[in-house]
């Protein structure tokens, strides 16, 4: 994957990176520490930090068990490491494009507080390139977000910002942020290979056989579970923009996290958000889906490594 330009305190959406190749450290051990050889993840490095890989190509980070199973299980993340009390799961994804180095991690809950930690932690003790942040969310507009489709998004609307002007009137002031120039052209590229939308088979039981679609577009991003149809929440991300095509509650964190550390010298990793739709953020939301929405969004971040790495 390509090495990132240290930020000089401005956050440069174009222009030229100046690009090197950085390849893992070799020599790396991994030892076994009581987990059966049946588990998805079958071994538990405990290495003191100051011999971990100083640089790692792609950060992952999920909020939920059934997300975090699926990212390992669609990205083949064999080794969990344990550093400071904190768990991550590790391993070498083989893609088109060479071989990508990947770490995901669970957040310790849901919500915006709880993901900046996770990347922050993420950020001190493998410092990836790149972070996707993959998991379920809530769909804004069935003849796109039906459930089991995926979303891609490289634009967050940040919906929780707002003036309360007297009981019950509150108005919205939403917050936009988007993705480097660099991950915005390589989504493009995805979608131009495979076709707007792109197709993909259910990775889950009793929908392999199903087709479903991946959409580019944004995500709204808040604090509450949604489960109103509605709701002032959908009224006012269709009134922003009718290309906010998802809801969930992480990826605010994410982008104002990016924004805040595109500063000083240390390199800032790009990002992207990968979305599987469990539910249409209605009375009807409910965990059913939950299982096929993971997986789906984890395999389309795997067919999307070699365009972003």
């Amino acid at each position: 994957m390509n090495n990132l330009p240290n930020n000089s305190g401005i956050v440069n959406f174009g222009g030229t990176n100046d690009i090197s190749n950085n390849n893992l450290g070799s020599g790396t051990q991994v030892n076994n520490h009581g987990v059966s050889p049946s588990s998805p993840l079958s071994a538990v490095d405990t290495r003191p930090v100051e011999e971990k890989p100083q640089s790692w190509d792609v950060g992952v980070v999920t909020f939920l068990s059934k997300e975090m199973r699926a990212v390992t299980e669609q990205l083949g993340l064999r080794s969990r490491e344990k550093i400071d009390g904190l768990f991550f799961s590790t391993g070498k994804v083989t893609t088109d494009a060479g071989t990508v180095s990947v770490v995901a991690t669970q957040t310790h809950s849901p919500g915006q507080r709880s993901v900046m930690s996770a990347l922050d932690h993420l950020r001190r003790h493998f410092s990836p390139r790149l972070w996707i942040l993959v998991g379920i969310g809530g769909g804004l507009h069935p003849e796109y977000a039906r459930i089991g489709n995926v979303i891609v998004s490289t634009r967050i609307v940040y919906y929780d910002s707002r003036k309360i002007r007297g009981e019950g009137d509150a108005q919205r002031r939403g917050e936009e942020r988007q993705a480097p120039a660099r991950i915005v052209h390589a989504v493009n590229v995805y979608f131009t290979d495979r076709g707007e939308p792109a197709m993909i088979r259910g990775q889950a039981d009793g929908h392999r056989k199903r087709t479903f679609e991946v959409h580019p577009g944004l995500i709204g991003s808040g604090e509450a579970v949604i489960a109103d149809g509605d709701s002032d929440v959908h009224r006012f991300l269709e009134g922003y923009n009718d290309k906010v095509l998802a809801v969930d509650m992480e990826s605010g964190g994410l982008s104002q996290y990016w924004q805040e550390n595109s500063v000083g010298e240390e390199p800032n990793p790009d990002w992207v958000v990968v979305r599987g739709i469990s539910d249409n953020a209605d009375q009807e939301k409910n965990d059913d889906g939950h299982d096929l929405a993971a997986h789906n969004a984890a395999h389309v971040v795997k067919e999307l490594l070699p365009y972003l790495c």
